[in-house]
């Protein structure tokens, strides 16, 4: 196994199989406050026919974000259990009622099954938390700064290039 330096970590790595998490390699050439800024450095190094193949957008200081969408009530969650149930005995029924006559009476059937199972799930799910998250909510892994690492020996150029358009 060959071994690689890292400059932006400081220390030599060795070269790991691929498909394996490995930390990123390269200099960096540029930090940005949002993946939008960094991902328009790339696009606009990819438009100078810059090597991008290079360069890595590496997310850093990771936090995760939740973000409450609402109060979770009783209604609300038998409604979506509902729903939820519907959509999928519908989908079930559909794909079994390909196979068997009437159509019309394994869809209603996988329907009104679906609504139950929903129903049900949703019902034992909510009562399981007894009232310790009377929220809904989305999360999302976001970072504090985005930068724009570079294989050393196009780092340089890299540098350059953002910095004469002013994306550094």
């Amino acid at each position: 196994m060959s071994s690689r330096v890292n400059p932006a970590m400081g220390r030599s790595r060795a070269v790991q199989s691929p498909g394996l998490p490995t930390p990123p390699t390269g200099w960096v050439v540029g930090s940005y406050p949002t993946y939008e800024q960094a991902q328009a450095a790339v696009d606009h190094l990819a438009d100078e026919n810059f090597p991008v193949h290079e360069v890595t957008i590496v997310g850093v200081d990771l936090m995760q974000v939740e973000r409450v969408t609402g109060r979770l009530t009783w209604p609300k969650v038998l409604f979506g259990g509902l729903a939820t149930g519907a959509w999928l005995g519908l989908f079930v029924g559909l794909i079994l009622g390909m196979f068997t006559q009437p159509l019309w009476g394994v869809v209603l059937t996988g329907l009104v099954g679906g609504m139950v199972f929903g129903l049900v799930s949703a019902s034992l799910s909510y009562a399981a938390t007894r009232g310790k998250r009377d929220f809904a909510s989305t999360s999302q892994l976001v970072a504090g700064r985005y930068d724009v690492l570079c294989e050393p020996a196009n780092a340089e150029r890299a540098r350059d290039e953002l910095a004469r358009l002013g994306l550094k």
